[in-house]
């Protein structure tokens, strides 16, 4: 006689199940580890205030080299060439030179001073206006004042620009300070970096930090993670968590950051425009773009994955089930 009792078959999971149940898992333990992460909430929260001012610092030297940029990008007369036409040459000719200047590609802008005003203008600032009348004609020449455009206002351009100017026929002499110039452009780089090696250091320090951090999640775990082994877990399913967990405290730090930058810059906004209105100069701080907001934020993600990732790799690997 047969039995008619036949064994329960598996049942198939399809291709499309499968491709679900990928990100499911994966869901399911990053808000795990954030459940982990909610347990501890005081290690948590001492963990990300570290992780924010460490990123705040770098950011915070960025603003500062941003706005100094701007600063310096307004400080057109450091660049600014003076050239002393021949006494010779008439006020026509003269105008007809400025405007031969003005064309080309290095220049963005002329302004003649005339012999004439010239002279009005050192007889008014000078105080040997009484003396001047006594002359029986102008010494002066007529003056232009040459501003190159920005991608010529580099120290070796704007010499090369001054050196073809000096050629012309109508010009007697050109100056440029060349000393205060390539000062401005040393202190600019030696500013930038410093603030790159600074930046780096700090990276370095929240990828350590991170790093500790996780390393000390898996040795609280260890027996659950032998255990876990001992069944079967593959080390990528048991790392899974801890680099979610790295994750969540990149996020968590760059928001951080980014707010604590918004607030600084917000500080200190007033105060600047309050001091550079004693000058007669009206400047407004620029914060961090939407654009730097999210480099800021992706970076500290980055740097929270490779901290947890470089922990895992080594820790997880070393745990192993043992045999009572």
């Amino acid at each position: 006689m047969t039995s008619e009792f036949q064994p329960q078959q598996q049942p198939k999971v399809s291709l499309v199940q499968r491709m679900l149940a990928f990100p499911l898992r994966h869901l399911q333990q990053a808000i795990g580890s954030l459940g982990d992460l909610w347990r501890t909430p005081f290690t948590t929260l001492m963990t990300l205030l570290v992780l924010g001012i460490s990123l705040t610092l770098p950011a915070t030297l960025h603003l500062f080299v941003k706005n100094a940029d701007t600063v310096v990008a307004q400080w057109d007369s450091a660049s600014e060439i003076t050239l002393f036409l021949k006494l010779n040459i008439n006020d026509k000719a003269a105008q007809n030179f400025a405007s031969r200047v003005e064309l080309y590609p290095e220049v963005a802008a002329v302004e003649y001073i005339s012999a004439e005003q010239a002279l009005k203008d050192f007889k008014a600032h000078s105080g040997y206006g009484d003396a001047l009348a006594y002359l029986d004609s102008n010494p002066l020449p007529a003056t232009l004042l040459v501003s190159p455009t920005q991608r010529a206002s580099q120290a070796h351009a704007v010499r090369d620009l001054l050196a073809k100017l000096e050629q012309e026929r109508e010009v007697d002499q050109g100056k440029l300070d060349l000393e205060w110039l390539t000062r401005l452009e040393a202190m600019a780089k030696l500013v930038e970096d410093v603030v790159i090696g600074v930046a780096l250091l700090l990276c370095l320090s929240v990828v350590l930090i991170i790093g500790n951090t996780i390393r000390l999640a898996i040795l609280n775990q260890k027996d659950a993670i032998a255990v876990m082994k001992l069944v079967g877990a593959t080390d990528s399913f048991i790392q899974r968590p801890f680099m979610y967990a790295g994750m969540w405290y990149g996020i968590a730090g760059g928001f951080f950051a980014n707010l604590a930058i918004f607030i600084l810059a917000h500080y200190l906004s007033g105060a600047i425009t309050d001091l550079t209105g004693l000058y007669g100069s009206k400047f407004e701080l620029e914060t961090l773009s939407a654009s730097e907001n999210l480099i800021l934020l992706f970076a500290a993600i980055l740097l929270g994955l490779l901290g947890s990732y470089l922990s895992v790799r080594q820790h997880i690997r070393a745990i192993e089930p043992t045999a009572d």
